[in-house]
């Protein structure tokens, strides 16, 4: 018997290590204990699966150290009762099953810290059949049969980018990673790192040779150092065994390894920015042409592809390109993989194939809606993306039908929302990020995005004027039209998506001076029904301002005056009796 908990970041900060040195207290028989990353069940972590050889026969979920004694007990005895508790249940078990695992094929199953659990699950396999039987050209081939696109968001012909760096002419070129996951709300590549790094290594090791390039460079954000932890000892073993270096596979190949740790600039995940910032400048995108496939990193051909990209690579090579085309869409093949968040009831990673609907992500897999709301949009593509109301929600994911309802694929940050969620709001919480985040050097992104900004600030206080909708989107097409990079000519989608399928709300918080969903703090109050006050006196005990009067068992008052409208006594009143109400704003009130 082996016993593996599960410890990537969500697991680790679910308590998954203290789970882990409780069960180092106890007697386990002859049983195992060993780790693994991510498996995508976020919303369960802390997660134990039992191991029988290679067969899992138990999944164990919100484990908690308490549970280090029943989970010792079954190890020695076999005694099933002491864990059925913590067993998942059939439909959360769902969340797996209905998926198609490739990127994410050994999250969650491998000791991400051991190259042999790696090598032992057909790890580096591919990387042999390349540099021993086939040609750069043969594996750009291979690849261009599958129809692999990059999967950090703009979707652009994986083999055309390898074919370009190859045909540029010189002896140094670069193989590069982008792992600057900025999106608010995703996690797919911290995941696969973290869980899986082997793949990303022998995928860019692929793409290194596929290329010509002597030199592979990762780029991850400084924010994720489990994941460079993981990696460096990864790239460590990997030299070790000779899979990184000096001929490979006595191929003749060779090919080093380095880790550059970003500071976390949103930007950087432009890829002529990102050069900047591996060459020591200040990350800031670059006038293309020159492509980085003709001048890159330090003025040398490059390519550059992020996590899941690459992660697919190994795959593919091993089973052919058209087993990979033979899923997804015409114009979209293969899978994706997407970090589902937010009001839904199962949360985190989801790997399907192209041509799923959305509706098949978020109620099907995702198990629909958390609480008693209703669904009201997901937000696809990050603060490059969209807003996709519920009229839309059988759209089928692939790149073109998301485009078409105005949102991107992105790096796949799928963040479902309920009627609670103010779409102004959610328009302005992306656009702030976008904003700050601006590298600052074109005018339209730079100036453009703060004035919208500000625009969306007046209107969500109750102080948008008529002509405000107008402004905002003559002012979006403005900056798409003139951003220097991709990242400000899409900068502007929130706001466009949210004006095109919700422009009610907008139109209700400037000409009624009220937020439907009662969000927006500005713009509502708190008032307590005198009818429903127990007089239990709990509002009070959480304001922080201590703007609620009353005694015990008589109902209280919220004076509006010291109110901060921050929504402790709304969360905190177990009776109904506290309400939120439209504060109008207009003369008229």
């Amino acid at each position: 018997m082996r016993i593996v908990i599960g410890e990537g970041s969500c697991g680790i900060a679910a308590g998954a290590e203290k789970v882990r040195q409780e069960l180092l207290k106890h007697n386990l028989g002859t049983a195992s204990l060993d780790i693994a990353g991510c498996i995508g069940m976020c919303y369960l972590e802390p997660i134990v699966d039992i191991y029988d050889g290679d067969k899992l026969i138990n999944r164990l979920v919100k484990v908690q150290p308490s549970d280090a004694q029943a989970i010792a007990e079954y190890a020695v005895s076999g005694d099933e009762s002491k864990i059925e508790k913590l067993k998942v249940s059939a439909e959360d078990s769902e969340f797996l099953s209905k998926q198609t695992r490739i990127a994410l094929r050994r999250c969650g199953i491998i000791n991400p810290e051991e190259i042999d659990a790696f090598i032992n699950a057909d790890g580096y396999t591919a990387l042999k059949k390349c540099l021993t039987e086939l040609t750069p050209e043969q594996v750009i081939e291979i690849i261009k049969v599958s129809g692999l696109a990059g999967r950090g968001g703009a979707g652009f012909p994986t083999w055309f980018k390898w074919n370009a760096a190859r045909q540029s002419a010189g002896d140094e070129k670069y193989l590069i990673c982008n792992a600057d996951e900025g999106d608010p709300g995703a996690f797919m590549d911290r995941a696969v790192i973290e869980s899986d790094p082997h793949t990303l290594i022998e995928g860019m090791l692929i793409g290194a040779y596929a290329i010509g390039a002597k030199h592979a460079v990762v780029y991850v954000r400084a924010e994720y150092p489990l994941a460079i932890k993981r990696l460096e000892k990864a790239i460590e073993q990997a030299s070790e065994r000779g899979l990184i270096g000096d001929n490979i596979f006595d191929s003749g190949f060779s090919c080093d390894f380095t880790i550059k740790a970003g500071a976390g600039a949103f930007v950087c995940g432009e890829e002529t920015a990102l050069i900047e910032s591996l060459e020591g400048h200040r990350g800031m995108p670059r006038l293309k042409p020159p492509f980085p496939a003709a001048s890159g990193y330090w003025q040398k051909p490059s390519n550059i592809n992020n996590v899941e990209t690459f992660a697919n690579v190994s795959w593919i090579i091993n089973n052919g390109g058209e087993a990979f085309a033979a899923m997804g869409t015409e114009g979209s093949k293969g899978t994706k993989v997407f970090a589902v968040t937010g009001k839904v009831k199962r949360s985190g990673l989801v790997e399907i194939p192209m041509g799923k609907t959305l509706k098949d992500v978020i109620f099907d897999i995702g198990g629909g809606m958390k609480g008693t709301k209703a669904f009201k949009a997901v937000q696809m593509g990050g603060p490059s993306g969209g807003c996709i109301p519920v009229d839309l929600i059988d759209t089928v994911i692939d790149y073109k039908a998301l485009g078409a309802t105005g949102a991107i694929m992105g790096s796949g940050g799928m963040v479902v929302m309920d009627e609670d969620t103010c779409m102004v709001g959610m328009a302005k919480f992306f656009l702030d990020f976008t904003a700050k985040e601006s590298c600052g050097k074109c005018i339209h992104c730079r100036i453009g995005t703060k004035r919208m900004l500000e625009i969306l600030e007046r209107i969500t206080k109750g102080q948008g004027k008529n002509g405000d909708i107008e402004l905002l989107e003559e002012l979006c097409y403005s900056i798409k039209d003139g951003a220097l990079c991709g990242l400000g000519q899409t900068a502007p989608n929130p706001v466009l998506t949210t004006i095109k399928y919700f422009r009610n709300e907008y139109e209700a918080h400037i000409n009624e001076k009220k937020c439907p969903a009662g969000e927006c703090s500005d713009l509502i109050e708190y008032k307590i029904i005198e009818d429903k006050c127990k007089g239990c006196t709990l509002c009070a005990r959480n304001c922080p301002v201590n703007a609620i009067e009353g005694s015990v068992k008589v109902p209280h008052k919220i004076d509006i005056t010291k109110c901060i409208k921050c929504g402790k006594c709304y969360s905190s009143c177990k009776f109904g009796a506290i309400i939120k109400a439209y504060e109008r704003r207009n003369n008229n009130a």
